[in-house]
């Protein structure tokens, strides 16, 4: 492998062409730009279940700290299941900076098994914000997300398709990661 490749990310915007390289299947889901959980919730005709994983402060990888411009150290992640019908179809693992908890946002980010994404679509939708930039990344066996999801969710394959999305609630970002789960591809797609 060359040293170009290796240095380029795995992410890389929607609107750049890589949305062609993810198999039919997954293009829809990885680039629509509506919340994930009314799309998921349309197609499977029920309201999703939310399984919390984990939900723990830390500090930041360099990966996602890149996200943040590299001003942001702490933050809290939390990691959930969207399911249907006990079936995990989504693991979401979302990146909220001490800041972006803290004053009017903190009783607002009290989540709990309520998904995140009715947070931020909620507040989003009121002010009719331009959409934000989405990456999407095919992880494989060597993605720190990938072993993240094999360690929640054993016998994975590889690859797994995800999309990233810096999201802004009240002026304070939070950085979602969705990866897809195969059982997700037996629901229609709305």
């Amino acid at each position: 492998m060359n040293r170009r490749n290796r240095l380029r990310s795995a992410w890389n915007r929607v609107g750049s062409g890589e949305i062609h390289r993810a198999p039919r299947k997954w293009q829809s889901w990885l680039s629509d730009t509506g919340s994930l959980t009314q799309k998921i919730e349309k197609a499977i005709g029920q309201k999703l279940e939310v399984q919390v994983l984990r939900d723990y402060p830390q500090s930041l990888n360099s990966d996602e700290s890149r996200y943040f411009h590299f001003r942001i150290r702490r933050c809290r992640v939390r990691e959930v299941f969207l399911c249907a019908n006990n079936a995990p179809l989504v693991i979401a693992h979302s990146v909220i900076p001490t800041l972006s908890s803290s004053g009017s946002n903190h009783a607002i980010l009290r989540l709990g098994k309520k998904p995140l994404g009715a947070v931020l679509f909620a507040k989003t939708r009121k002010h009719s914000k331009p959409k934000p930039p989405r990456d999407i990344a095919r992880l494989d066996k060597s993605s720190a997300l990938w072993k993240k999801c094999a360690r929640y969710y054993p016998g994975l394959d590889s690859p797994l398709w995800a999309r990233r999305t810096m999201y802004s609630l009240k002026g304070h970002p939070i950085l979602v990661n969705e990866i897809f789960l195969p059982e997700l591809l037996k629901y229609s797609q709305a």
